[in-house]
């Protein structure tokens, strides 16, 4: 499928949903094709959903917990005071 700049400016929701879908969709410039709009499967994305698929993540669709932050013995010199120290 081809489809014009301004043409695809004016509908750019719809194309992408066609090449969400599989349909590639070449774009030209005066009648002359410039570039490639194709869709992207859920194979071709690696990281997060190659985890995912292994099993070796999970997630319910929410935002993660992390657990607390670590609590820091007391009674020392700050990380600041101790820099200012060492730059002399």
């Amino acid at each position: 499928m081809q489809v014009a700049i301004n043409e695809l400016k004016a509908g750019l929701s719809r194309y992408v949903a066609l090449a969400r879908s599989g349909t590639v969709i070449e774009v030209t410039s005066h009648q002359k094709p410039v570039a490639r709009l194709v869709g992207i499967t859920a194979t071709d994305s690696p990281g997060m959903q190659r985890l995912l698929s292994s099993g070796a993540v999970q997630w319910q669709g929410g935002k993660p917990t992390f657990a607390p932050p670590l609590a820091l013995p007391g009674g020392g010199p700050s990380v600041s005071t101790m820099i200012i120290e060492d730059r002399g």
